[in-house]
C-alpha cells in the first residue's frame, strides 16, 4: 500500500501487486459512499462484480467489477472501521 497523504484527510492511496497473469494494467478506481450500493448499481446495469466487497482495515472496503462492455474498475468507500 502507498500512502500518499496525511491520516486525517483523503487522499489518492494505492498499491501495487503482481499481476496474476503477467499482463501489465492500471485499474481506475471510483471513491463512492458505498460499496454496497454501487455493487446492486453494476449488477443491475448488466455489469460483473469479479472480485467482491473486501475490507481494507482502517481504510474502508473495496470491489472489483467489469462493465457490461466488459471494462475493469474499482469502487472504493472510505470507512475506518472496516
Amino acid at each position: 500500500m502507498s500512502l500518499t497523504g496525511e491520516s486525517d484527510k483523503s487522499g489518492i492511496d494505492g498499491g501495487l501487486m503482481k499481476s496474476p497473469d503477467g499482463v501489465s494494467r492500471t485499474t481506475n478506481s471510483i471513491a463512492v459512499p458505498s460499496v454496497d450500493d454501487y455493487i446492486e448499481k453494476v449488477v443491475a446495469n448488466k455489469g460483473q462484480v469479479v472480485v467482491p466487497k473486501t475490507a481494507v482495515p482502517d481504510m474502508g472496503y473495496f470491489a472489483y467489477c467489469l462493465d457490461n462492455q466488459g471494462l475493469l474498475f474499482g469502487v472504493a468507500e472510505e470507512n475506518t472501521e472496516a
